[in-house]
């Protein structure tokens, strides 16, 4: 009888000290996507010699600028699918003191998706590129 008692306890201490981690893939977790969506083809088209009216055009408002000045802007883009590997590319676009791009950088989270790989990737949350234009009239 002792034996009994003790063996449920001892199965229901190990459940308990598991935690969720054993049902953690059945839990519902939403895709992440953070920063700055940034595009193969916005990279390609952003270049040295470009002014700060162009870069914004290209890439859209900076998710951050240096603290020291408006001579670096910081364009993020953060990405965690429900139960994958979070991936981060993270251009950094230096200006000189008349706001012409002269130098870009950029850098990526170890272990990282390709930006191709990232912008593929199913996502719960798509961002819908198309545009009232793009239907046609009937």
């Amino acid at each position: 009888m002792l034996f009994r008692k003790f063996s449920a306890l001892a199965v229901v201490t190990s459940v308990l000290l598991t935690g969720c981690s054993v049902i953690d893939r059945w839990v519902y977790r939403p895709d992440i996507n953070q920063g700055n969506y940034v595009t193969p083809d916005a990279i390609e088209l952003l270049q040295v010699g470009q002014s700060k009216e162009q870069v914004v055009f290209i890439m859209g408002s900076p998710m951050l600028t240096s603290v020291f000045g408006d001579n670096v802007w910081y364009y993020i883009f953060r990405q965690q699918p429900q139960h994958g590997e979070v991936s981060q590319r993270s251009y950094a676009v230096y200006f000189d003191d008349m706001g012409i791009v002269k130098d870009i950088k950029a850098s990526e989270l170890e272990g990282s998706k390709s930006l191709e790989e990232m912008n593929k990737q199913g996502i719960s949350d798509p961002i819908d590129t198309k545009s009232d234009d793009d239907i046609p009239e009937s």
